[in-house]
């Protein structure tokens, strides 16, 4: 598959955008002089994202999934989805039903392995993601729906609302409610002889009915309903809780005059800047296989203040639909010296006390995560493939090719075009009648990546970046009238600037297991 990239690569892509990636991926002696004259360097950061985001066009979508038309709800009701192209109507004929689409990514024997990426890196973006890409939580769901904030909030940590937020909280220095378990801090337990204690009323957990009562009263409380889901979710929750508590008395020891809430508050809105600089110089880094490195700064939002893009979070449908990596997920993980079916490892909030935090993140972080694209996702996550495509069609997504132009690429002419791989390109003309009539969902991982060591492929990353950063540089915390240390105190700002991985955070909050781990998104012969 590697070896057939390049062939298509300049046919499929388009010069611009093939000469762009070869630009930021060669010259490596150029990019690293450049980066180190810092007001360079910011110039050329804020330069290289706004070109980014600008790859499509800005917010506000004349439309959201409300309707085929423009409305004042429409543009206001951010209870639906946004969407980046009108809907379209195919005939069925024309392509393969939701269940046999879906047969395209189901993983045979053997996994095939990403490059460069980590089991971690696989945890961190369900995690991430999970924060503001959210469907509807009513019975029956609605696809067009959302129950999303719209912004990078760490709701998984605080809830979507006050009511969960308060249900989460001590009330007693700024601090999350919290038990010790062998030596470290975790989150209450949610339930008691299956059943929600009422001081948890607020919470919800999906799939809460189909638990049985041993399995309820092992979850834990948390600000999302998806805290407990699977291992990766509930080990990132638990390391930000503690995060957020460790920065709440360090406030309290430097601030010993402010009450309860100025200390909740002040650890909250550091604890989000921490999340999205994480977003940008770790995650973001690591998808990019660029020389230059992008950085997360004061000065950043001031520079991109007045970009046409910089409007009103609305997460859309397309942004939701483009993060269903379950490839990335092995078949067996890796769990404290165990290896574990991937079944075993859901409601896994368990797993983690005995063999510690900082151990479970060094054994995720040893693991090679499975490659981006088809036939490589474990047959347990099927059924979300096979819903994804059946809710694009009922939202009457665009088909690949129309997002390929609107995101400035070529259209394909030929299945080869979207992959030399000859067992891809003959299922796609299989099942569809015509490449024009290719799903969305299923072209976006059918496309090689645009090198051997790329993670992603071309449209995917250019999607995720655009709404990656979009999404993140338009939040509140990042204005230049509110970063800075009358919002997040000197103390905040020195934790702020000190942070830059996400290793940096499970140091400093696992005191059960002093013992120095590895910690990364990247492979350790890439780093």
């Amino acid at each position: 598959m590697a070896g057939s990239t390049t062939a298509r690569g300049v046919a499929s892509d388009g010069l611009v955008n093939r000469l762009r990636f070869l630009a930021l991926t060669s010259g490596r002696p150029f990019w690293d002089l450049l980066q180190r004259v810092d007001p360079v360097r910011r110039r050329v950061n804020a330069t290289l994202i706004d070109q980014a985001i600008r790859e499509m066009p800005p917010r506000p979508e004349p439309l959201s999934t409300m309707a085929g038309y423009t409305s004042w709800a429409s543009l206001t009701d951010r209870t639906y989805s946004g969407r980046h192209l009108p809907p379209i109507t195919v005939a069925d004929d024309r392509r393969p039903t939701p269940e046999r689409a879906a047969e395209l990514f189901t993983r045979g024997e053997s996994m095939i392995h990403c490059p460069r990426s980590t089991v971690l890196f696989a945890y961190f973006a369900q995690w991430f993601t999970d924060g503001f890409l959210r469907g509807d939580v009513n019975i029956p769901r609605d696809p067009r729906k959302n129950s999303s904030n719209h912004h990078i909030d760490l709701n998984q940590v605080y809830g979507l609302d006050e009511r969960a937020t308060a249900a989460l909280r001590t009330f007693d220095g700024g601090l999350l409610k919290s038990q010790l378990l062998d030596g470290g801090e975790f989150p209450p337990f949610l339930c008691e002889n299956g059943k929600i204690k009422p001081e948890f009323a607020p919470l919800r957990v999906i799939r809460f009915d189909e638990l049985s009562d041993e399995q309820r009263d092992t979850l834990f409380a948390t600000g999302s309903d998806r805290g407990n889901i699977q291992l990766g979710f509930t080990m990132l929750t638990v390391l930000f809780l503690r995060e957020h508590n460790r920065v709440a008395r360090l406030l309290a020891k430097n601030h010993p005059r402010w009450d309860d809430e100025r200390l909740f508050q002040t650890a909250r809105n550091i604890l989000i800047v921490l999340l999205i600089k994480l977003v940008v110089e770790e995650y973001i880094n690591h998808i990019t296989p660029y020389h230059f490195r992008f950085t997360l700064d004061p000065k950043l939002s001031a520079l991109l203040a007045h970009a046409p893009w910089h409007r009103e979070n609305w997460a859309s449908v397309e942004f939701n639909l483009v993060y269903r990596w379950h490839s990335l997920i092995p078949s067996h993980l890796s769990v404290g010296g165990h290896d574990l079916p991937l079944a075993q490892t859901m409601i896994g909030g368990t797993l983690i006390p005995g063999p510690g935090l900082g151990r479970l993140f060094e054994d995720a972080s040893r693991q090679r995560a499975g490659r981006i694209g088809l036939f490589n996702t474990d047959p347990l996550l099927r059924e979300v493939d096979a819903a994804s495509i059946a809710d694009s069609r009922v939202l009457g997504l665009a088909s690949y090719n129309d997002y390929r132009r609107h995101c400035r690429f070529p259209r394909v002419r030929r299945f080869e075009h979207v992959s030399g791989d000859a067992r891809v390109s003959g299922a796609l003309r299989d099942l569809y009648r015509g490449v024009d009539d290719l799903d969305l969902y299923v072209g976006l991982f059918a496309e090689e990546p645009g090198s051997p060591d790329a993670i992603l492929p071309p449209l995917l990353t250019k999607i995720i970046a655009i709404d990656a950063f979009s999404q993140a540089l338009t939040n509140p915390l990042l204005a230049p009238r509110v970063f800075n240390a009358a919002t997040f105190s000197p103390t905040g700002v020195r934790i702020i600037t000190a942070t830059r991985t996400l290793a940096d955070v499970v140091r400093r909050n696992t005191p059960e297991d002093p013992t120095p781990r590895f910690v990364s998104m990247t492979r350790q012969a890439f780093r």
